[in-house]
């Protein structure tokens, strides 16, 4: 006697119900699979893309419009500094590294970013192919970028004025590509990286001039620092923020910030989904129930046939576990499916998330549904367990 068969045939015999209950389990199972993908994604986005940052110097304004223009790229600049001010900065005591980031252009979505090689030593970037820049309107481009636009060193191309906008085309000045990055799962993939003298000079900048009128229009995005010490955490925020015309931002605190927001929305549809997986669970309890009422007789042919009690309390059990562990896995899928179209029209590539993103934990969740199934089957087993086979045949 194949009692998963037995089970799975029982279960087709009311096809409407059996759709029912695996849509409603396999609907709260993929909102928990996106909701644990797509968190974990931003999470690691978040520390991957700061690691090493420990303040963002830029101008006056949203201190996490701050962090997320000059880190994750998926902002707008709170506005330019000082090119003087920001050097002065830079040779502060109390700073190890300062790197200068020069935004404004972007090529087909992808920032164009200005900076200098510490900004290449920051986040430890190393060429697959090609050199890094050395003369104006060279760049170097993330792996992504390359990917999707399909270019290769020597290519040329325009970029255009704005951060998201392909409408004013740099048609005058056109970009090199010498070098292109290997993958690190940063926002580096995603970037194409140039000097600041080449930003300048897209804008009508030149640089080279030492007249202080032309000096003054030099300005620069942000500065990523590096603290030289711990004692600089307190002191060195508030000197910026007090004495200078810029603002100083901390990326694990707006991070944080953010994260919490977030995490609102996210906290609320997991509370959702687990609220539909309950009312999966009892959609099964009772379409176990009520089918029992229509097959007493046919458990108790089959116990006179000499199926044991326990057999026939297995095969009530193995129909909640079939039922949750099929639209579980269905749900796995749908996860990943909705993550990977969402990160396919999210706007910004820089904090594009993935649907061929795996997890351990996703396991549980498939456990979670075994569970679900063996609980809301476990009373109706029960009961077909104690069914009286003479009274059972007899009122038949």
């Amino acid at each position: 006697m194949n009692l998963i068969r037995i089970s799975w045939k029982s279960l087709q015999f009311n096809r409407l119900t059996f759709f029912l209950n695996v849509l409603l389990i396999a609907f709260g199972t993929g909102i928990l699979t996106l909701l644990l993908l797509g968190s974990t994604q931003a999470g690691e986005k978040l520390k991957g893309n700061a690691n090493g940052i420990d303040l963002v110097v830029g101008a006056k304004g949203s201190s996490l419009q701050l962090i997320l223009s000059s880190i994750y790229f998926i902002d707008f600049p709170t506005g330019n500094i000082s090119l003087t001010d920001a050097k002065n900065l830079a040779q502060n005591p109390m700073v190890k590294r300062a790197v200068p980031l020069a935004l404004g252009d972007n090529y087909a979505g992808f920032r164009i970013v200005g900076t200098d090689t510490s900004y290449i030593n920051l986040y430890h970037l190393k060429l697959v192919q090609g050199n890094y820049w050395k003369n104006d309107f060279e760049v170097v481009i993330g792996s992504e970028v390359a990917k999707i636009k399909k270019l290769k060193v020597g290519d040329k191309f325009s970029g255009s004025h704005g951060l998201s906008s392909d409408e004013d085309v740099h048609e005058r000045d056109q970009n090199t590509i010498t070098g292109i990055l290997k993958p690190t799962g940063t926002v580096t993939d995603n970037l194409v990286l140039t000097s600041i003298e080449s930003i300048w000079k897209m804008h009508g900048i030149e640089d080279g001039l030492e007249e202080p009128a032309h000096q003054s229009k030099k300005e620069i995005t942000s500065l990523l620092i590096q603290y030289r010490s711990r004692m600089s955490i307190v002191l060195f925020p508030m000197m910026v923020n007090k004495s200078t015309s810029m603002q100083a931002a901390s990326p694990a605190k707006e991070s944080a910030r953010l994260f919490s927001l977030i995490g609102v929305g996210v906290d609320t549809a997991k509370w959702f989904a687990i609220i539909v997986m309950l009312i999966s669970a009892i959609s099964i309890f009772v379409t176990l129930y009520n089918s029992l009422k229509e097959r007493m007789y046919d458990l108790a042919i089959m116990r006179v046939m000499g199926g044991s009690q326990l057999k026939v309390f297995i095969i009530i059990i193995l129909e909640g576990i079939i039922l949750t562990v099929i639209g579980s896995v269905i749900g796995l899928f749908l996860g990943h499916i909705c993550l990977q179209l969402i990160g396919h029209f999210q706007d910004s590539p820089q904090a594009r998330l993935s649907g061929l993103y795996f997890m351990p934990e996703e396991l549980f969740i498939v456990l979670g549904g075994f569970l679900v199934g063996v609980v809301a089957s476990f009373l109706p087993a029960i009961q077909a367990y104690r069914t009286d086979i003479s009274n059972t045949i007899l009122r038949a």
